[in-house]
């Protein structure tokens, strides 16, 4: 490891947030030491870990190591396709435009609701007993 020279993004997402290293390489992902059809199962997620990639044409030119905790899967996909988008601007500036046309450079900042006293949840009520 000591000596490669690794460029960093940080991505969040709901509780999530992925540290991500980016490497010159052949294209391998790597989440929390797993491969990545290893860590995520489902197809479609594992298609948003690419689009970056694809988005700044720089598919199979970086080694991607990922260290992700918090919340879900879904919330772990969003953190770390942030944080690839962030880290790819370091290496490729040009490919800023394209990454931010398709929507990968924005934080979703959408968090869960608290939940308030007196209620089930955030905002469900009791249920309403006639009689």
């Amino acid at each position: 490891m000591a000596g490669k020279e690794y460029i960093w993004g940080l991505g969040r997402r709901k509780t999530s947030v992925a540290r991500v290293r980016l490497a010159p390489g052949t294209g391998q992902v790597v989440v929390n030491d797993r491969p990545l059809a290893d860590f995520i199962k489902v197809e479609r997620l594992r298609g948003l870990v690419q689009k970056p990639f694809e988005v700044s044409e720089t598919t199979g030119r970086f080694d991607v190591f990922v260290n992700a905790n918090g919340g879900g899967i879904t919330g772990q996909v969003g953190a770390i396709v942030l944080g690839i988008s962030r880290a790819l601007l370091k290496a490729e500036p040009a490919a800023e435009s394209a990454l931010r046309r398709h929507g990968l450079m924005t934080r979703d900042s959408r968090m869960v609701e608290r939940k308030k006293y007196g209620l089930h949840g955030a905002r469900r009520g009791c249920q309403f007993s006639k009689r």
